[in-house]
């Protein structure tokens, strides 16, 4: 019989184990060993950019200034501001409370422009305009002696119609403001009617009419409004009547305000006053 034979060693696992160990312990020192050797390196580079004062390749430098290194001396820059305010904006009021400050052009045609009164979507067509200096001539009753005494230098008509029904606007101008509200407040009778250029006369020969009284400025206002057909009495009831001569009234007001703006706004882009 032939003997069998013999059993192979068994391998030593515990050996075996303690050389893999030891083999991958060398392979992880040598990676450790190289990044430690890279990041020496990048540390070394940095070091020497920041000691150095330079950046990178294009020449700029990157570092940021410390705190200690900003300006905090008596030379360092500050906001600044004007010790003196602006002056205000003229007010336009100004330019027409006194002929001293008041020297547009006037005229029938620059206080009533245009062939008609157009207020609020609402439309009067304008009839004739007049002008005198003698402001007596173109008033009725007692205002002619009243916008005389207060020192009325002209007097400046305008009259609008609308369904049988018109109305004169008169503006008074004055020297001063002062001058046109003492007339205004010492009113009688009111306004001249003008006819002419397609309106036949009105609010005469006794017919009742409706008048109104204002002012701004150095200008007085007046209007008288009636019937065309010069007989007819105006009454409360005559609501045309009384719309017609609220808007001429509105109207011309409005006018003398838009002069005011008109040379404030000039002024103010000049860099003058209005009392200049």
């Amino acid at each position: 019989m032939t003997p069998l034979p013999a059993p192979a060693p068994s391998p030593d696992w515990s050996a075996l184990a303690d050389a893999a160990a030891r083999a991958r312990r060398k392979r992880l020192l040598g990676i450790g060993g190289g990044v430690l050797a890279t990041l020496t390196v990048a540390a070394l580079v940095t070091t020497a950019i920041v000691s150095s004062g330079t950046g990178p390749a294009d020449g700029k430098n990157t570092s940021l200034p410390s705190p200690e290194s900003l300006p905090t001396g008596p030379g360092a820059p500050s906001p600044s501001f004007s010790p003196v305010a602006p002056p205000p904006p003229p007010d336009p009021k100004d330019f027409i409370s006194s002929a001293d400050k008041d020297k547009a052009p006037i005229s029938a045609d620059t206080l009533f422009p245009g062939a008609s009164l157009t207020l609020e979507n609402r439309t009067y067509p304008k009839g004739a305009t007049h002008r005198v200096t003698d402001c007596a001539s173109g008033a009725q009753g007692r205002l002619g002696g009243i916008l005389n005494a207060n020192g009325c230098t002209q007097l400046i008509r305008a009259t609008f119609t609308k369904g049988g029904a018109a109305v004169t606007v008169g503006v008074a101008v004055f020297p001063t403001e002062a001058q046109a509200l003492k007339a205004k407040a010492q009113v009688k009778d009111g306004v001249a009617s003008l006819p002419g250029s397609g309106v036949p006369t009105f609010c005469r020969n006794g017919t009742i009419c409706r008048k109104t009284a204002n002012s701004y400025g150095r200008y007085a206002y007046f209007t008288v409004g009636g019937f065309t057909d010069n007989k007819r009495d105006v009454t409360t009831a005559d609501k045309n009547v009384f719309a017609l001569g609220d808007d001429a009234a509105k109207y011309t007001f409005l006018r003398i305000v838009e002069r005011g703006r008109a040379q404030a706004s000039a002024a103010a882009a000049t860099g003058t006053t209005a009392s200049g």
